[in-house]
């Protein structure tokens, strides 16, 4: 109302002063003389004006007639949208204008605007593959996802657009938690741009947390082909797949099949533990001790962990305590200086009942990085010497409330997992499990300072050692920390 009021106003307010302006050159005096083929014209000023005007206006109709002509030209050549564009060039300048506008109103977040300046657009344009998508992102700004499917669906009619509507779809069966749909909308998408990087990534997690490691293994290798992904990435993240891959045939009872998936894993990246843990029991498996072995040696080389320790115990699990000594000299000879080599010899040297050796094996681990492991080592060494009760104890406390070390933990969300897995059960980041001292807020592992019951034995105390109930009960409360760790 307003609005209106205001040009009502500054109209008369137009009028009245070219009214009083036609007025002041009435009443002026002089003119202008013009001198054409010998003859000389003389105009007032007024005059003057209104013929300036008529020179104007003479001159815009001729430059549209002059227009015209080359539009009729174009179309007798052949352009059959010559003319028609010709008189539509007003109605496409406002459409595009209308278009611009929504464009910078989808960005600044005033998606009412957009929607607006959309069907503007449409109306002078008739471009839907242009407004459909505009009217789409707007419809999604305001919450009207009826009116967004609607819109997506519309591009999908055009070969121009159908990648941009399906994608649109998708994404809002993502946000709906429908997995299942926007997989399949996630792959018809990869068919029609597979380059798209991030329809990569959302293909490859959505498989990946489905379990389709075949299809996952596929999207990997277009990634790799396209460029989106390192060559050394790629062969990681090949054998995180192939990894996962074998871990489910193993639960369907296909061990041989299971066993050339693992090794076939390992051989795409040695250094991965979960691979060459599974590697080194399908060898063991299949009655071939030394691969088993090379396998885990070579990953014990990348990063020392106890589950490869364990998988090293299981080649010959029935061998005694001096003679698995001297066989883990070919495993910890690499690596000798890291916490968990010198854990590793301590637990040797207690199943030997070599207490002595242990707690040189073990130096001064405890006391530098102490954990719940390192701990109840320390507790079982001073039992096996025949400590005070008191010392023993005291090591025992710490150990209740002493980190639990190393664990799984996810780069991306610092989110602590009790066993490796391919995706982060709390972020869905793939391949991000590092085996790392959580930063905060820890959780039980099941392979932890229970990591060798296979390795170690708990020790034996000597036939002339006096043991009280007391003495007995500290024994059971370290064996119970060391086996829920």
């Amino acid at each position: 109302m307003l609005w209106s009021l205001f040009k009502i106003i500054v109209f008369v307010i137009a009028i009245a002063l070219m009214t009083i302006g036609a007025g002041i050159l009435m009443e002026s005096d002089g003119g202008v003389s013009i001198a054409f083929a010998g003859t000389e014209f003389t105009l007032g000023p007024l005059q003057a004006v209104i013929a300036l005007i008529l020179l104007v206006a003479v001159i815009w109709a001729a430059m549209k007639i002059f227009n015209l002509l080359v539009a009729v030209f174009r179309f007798l050549n052949g352009d059959e949208t010559a003319i028609s564009r010709y008189f539509n060039r007003s109605r496409e300048r406002k459409g595009y204008e209308a278009l611009a506008d929504g464009m910078m109103a989808l960005a600044s977040g005033e998606g009412r605007l957009a929607a607006s300046k959309a069907a503007k657009a449409e109306k002078y344009l008739a471009r839907p593959e242009l407004t459909n998508l505009i009217g789409a992102q707007a419809a999604e700004m305001n919450g009207d996802k009826a009116t967004a499917s609607t819109m997506y669906k519309r591009l999908l009619s055009d070969d121009r657009t159908r990648f941009v509507g399906v994608r649109g779809i998708m994404q809002q069966k993502l946000a709906e938690g429908d997995t299942d749909t926007a997989m399949k909308l996630a792959a018809k998408a990869f068919a029609l741009k597979p380059q798209h990087v991030a329809t990569q990534d959302v293909l490859l997690g959505l498989q990946a947390d489905s379990g389709d490691w075949n299809g996952a293994r596929e999207t990997l290798g277009a990634k790799l082909k396209y460029g989106a992904l390192p060559r050394d990435v790629h062969r990681r993240r090949d054998a995180v797949l192939a990894l996962s891959q074998a871990r489910e045939i193993i639960a369907k009872g296909n061990s041989v099949e299971a066993r050339e998936a693992a090794i076939e894993a390992n051989r795409l990246s040695p250094d991965l533990v979960p691979a060459a843990v599974l590697a080194a029991h399908g060898y063991i498996d299949a009655n071939k001790p030394k691969y088993a072995a090379r396998v885990i040696v070579k990953a014990w080389q990348s990063q020392p962990h106890p589950d490869l320790a364990a998988a090293f115990a299981a080649i010959d699990p029935d061998e005694d305590a001096e003679t698995r000594i001297k066989r883990f000299t070919s495993l910890t000879k690499h690596n000798p200086d890291t916490d968990e080599a010198k854990m590793l010899h301590a637990e040797l040297h207690i199943a030997a009942e070599d207490f002595p050796a242990a707690r040189k094996a073990l130096g001064d681990v405890a006391e530098e990085n102490p954990t719940q492991r390192s701990l109840t080592l320390m507790a079982a060494i001073e039992r096996g010497e025949g400590g005070d009760d008191d010392v023993v104890r005291a090591w025992l406390a710490r150990a209740v409330t002493a980190s639990r070390g190393p664990q799984w933990v996810c780069e991306s969300c610092n989110h602590i997992h009790s066993q490796w897995a391919p995706v982060c059960d709390h972020c869905d980041g793939f391949d991000a499990l590092v085996w790392t001292a959580p930063p905060k807020g820890e959780v039980p592992l099941s392979g932890g300072t229970d990591m060798l019951p296979l390795i170690v034995a708990a020790p034996k105390l000597s036939e002339d050692t006096e043991t009280t109930a007391e003495t007995n009960a500290e024994i059971e409360e370290a064996e119970i920390i060391a086996t829920e760790t």
